[in-house]
């Protein structure tokens, strides 16, 4: 199941660069974020792809999402440039970015060496 952020939301779940100019995940298992817009045909593409992950990764890895249109800060904080994007946040470690509409077998692939998840 994915959880649409506000940028509030963002601060309390994953990470508050307002406060903390190094990055401290704030998030109690890996996410996923999603940033895309209603508009955007290969982010509709992508959305039930994620849906189906949020629900075999359940309790595993978080899925979150957040529009662009309306969060134009937190997407720029991420120098989001074109959508869809997504940022895999492991519990330890850096952030990675991964632009475009993957495919369910490379986001697992990327969720289990990024995100150190399996199944």
């Amino acid at each position: 199941m994915t959880e649409l952020l506000t940028k509030q939301a963002f601060f309390e779940k994953v990470f508050n660069f307002e406060e903390n100019k190094e990055w401290k995940f704030n998030g109690e298992i890996p996410c996923i974020i999603d940033f895309y817009a209603d508009w955007c045909g290969p982010c509709k593409s992508l959305a039930p792809v994620l849906e189906v992950l949020g629900e075999e990764y359940k309790g595993k890895v978080n899925i979150y999402k957040v529009d662009t249109e309306a969060e134009q800060e937190l997407s720029g904080a991420f120098g989001i440039r074109s959508i869809p994007s997504m940022l895999f946040v492991p519990m330890e470690g850096q952030p990675q970015m991964a632009q475009g509409a993957l495919p369910k077998q490379e986001l697992e692939r990327i969720i289990s060496e990024v995100l150190s998840v399996e199944k």
